[in-house]
């Protein structure tokens, strides 16, 4: 007969020992308990027993995802104006809709996020790599069709009008 396999065992906090010690979870185990834990233990000042390492790693997570939002809201909007400028037979309400959505994404990330400043060309640039396939598929045509680069600036990204005939 197999033995049961052994979870691993958590960890005991870094506190005077107690009848009442606490096991902490571990970060790999449950990251939503390991936050609640992590979080109690700044607020009560107990820095000594974080789990520095890990906490590095998710607020870097969190920095990055912030970019990624970016990016992303970047990447369908260029899509939908690739879309527009290369189907103009095709436009539509939905289009110039989404583009106005992604403009608010992209101030909603820039402004709560200032130090992304820094990083829009990176991101227009990454932005457009992805968007440009995404256009080029839902157009049913190949990438090479579509500019290598990005044709809008970033003054057109944000303010270049893309209105439906019917909301002019």
């Amino acid at each position: 007969m197999e033995e049961p396999v052994a979870h691993p065992t958590p960890t005991r906090e870094d506190a005077p020992a107690t009848a009442h010690a606490r096991v902490r979870t571990r970060y790999a185990d449950d990251l939503y308990t390991w936050v609640q834990e992590q979080v109690a233990l700044l607020r009560a000042g107990r820095v000594d027993a974080l789990d520095l390492e890990n906490i590095a790693e998710e607020l870097s997570d969190v920095g990055s995802e912030q970019y990624d939002k970016l990016e992303s809201a970047i990447e369908v909007l260029l899509a939908h104006a690739l879309k527009w400028d290369h189907q103009p037979e095709r436009r539509s309400r939905s289009w110039s809709l989404t583009i106005a959505e992604q403009r608010v994404r992209i101030d909603r990330q820039v402004r709560k996020n200032p130090g992304l400043k820094s990083r829009i060309a990176e991101a227009v640039n990454e932005g457009y790599r992805v968007g440009r396939i995404r256009a080029a598929r839902e157009m049913k045509r190949s990438p090479q069709t579509l500019p290598a680069d990005c044709p809008y600036s970033w003054d057109e990204i944000l303010n270049r009008p893309f209105a439906f005939e019917d909301d002019r």
